[in-house]
């Protein structure tokens, strides 16, 4: 077991946690604006796609990566235009978006490759010679978090997405545009959790496959809400479950390791249920989470 925790092990932790911070960002942002974001998967499997895409096309995966930002923004555009203008339920429009986008990439890899499950190869983002080579987007991620606690909790329209979130009906009162910060939350988280399939299709590895996501949206979500909806504390529950997908990599390389590899398997996705379920909360939800500023 000495040359189990290795700098191996956590490189692989930084990798699996970077998917998942980029996207619980996007979801604490829109979640503190009072609107539910479960479609965080879809928006990451949007940007993983189109990422892989876009550089497909251009032959650079800087564009693709722009790509792969700006269609997860779309997709985060619609979830908000269906939660916050046409008032639908939060959770049944991101259920909606999760379906649509599950659905258009494989309709899209097959007209476009014209086969099924995958992608071809295309060219990766570069690495960090200096930092062992670790992606570029994985130190762009862990600056995000203070980032976004500044963004958050210390500028004027930051305390504005906050009222949105907390008291909408109030902050309406005193000339607060609630569904323009909504609006604003809403389309940013989506372009941050496309960062997060990004980097994941053609930061971590060179093509996409078929729900290549595997629910780390909703491991997104749920390190929001282990964090108690602030931006530390979700970055720490994310290292977490991250560390927990990166043991059991590390585990399935070590021979006669003493914790059954199903288990291991398993583990980011007990820590999910336990987060969901409220039984590990550093703080309540927002009290404005998915209710409209006025009544209809």
């Amino acid at each position: 077991m000495s040359d189990f925790f290795t700098l191996a092990l956590l490189s692989a932790t930084l990798r699996m946690a970077t998917p998942l911070i980029f996207a619980a960002m996007g979801g604490l942002i829109s979640e503190r604006s009072g609107v539910v974001n479960i479609a965080l998967e879809g928006m990451m499997l949007t940007g993983a796609f189109f990422a892989v895409a876009g550089t497909h096309w251009t032959g650079n995966p800087w564009l693709g990566l722009l790509l792969g930002v700006f269609a997860a923004g779309v997709a985060g555009a619609i979830h908000a235009f269906w939660c916050i203008t046409l008032r639908a339920n939060q959770i049944v429009a991101g259920t909606a978006v999760n379906l649509i986008a599950a659905g258009l990439t494989a309709f899209l890899i097959q007209l476009i490759w014209g086969k099924a499950g995958g992608t071809d190869s295309v060219e990766r983002l570069p690495d960090l010679g200096f930092l062992g080579g670790l992606n570029v987007l994985i130190p762009v991620a862990l600056l995000l978090v203070p980032l976004v606690y500044v963004g958050l909790f210390r500028t004027r329209q930051g305390l504005h997405v906050l009222a949105a979130g907390e008291h909408p009906q109030a902050a309406e009162s005193v000339g607060i545009d609630v569904a323009r910060n909504r609006y604003v939350a809403v389309i940013l988280s989506g372009v941050l959790a496309g960062l997060g399939g990004a980097f994941l299709s053609i930061g971590d590895l060179s093509y996409f496959t078929l729900d290549m996501t595997a629910g780390r949206g909703f491991i997104a979500l749920a390190a929001v809400i282990f964090g108690g909806w602030t931006p530390f504390g979700a970055l720490g529950a994310t290292l977490l479950f991250g560390a927990a997908a990166a043991v059991q990599i590390q585990a399935q390389a070590t021979s006669n390791f003493p914790v059954s590899s199903d288990l291991l398997v398993a583990l980011p996705y007990l820590l999910t249920l336990i987060a969901i379920t409220g039984l590990v909360r550093g703080s309540p939800a927002p009290e404005g989470l998915g209710k409209h500023a006025t009544a209809q």
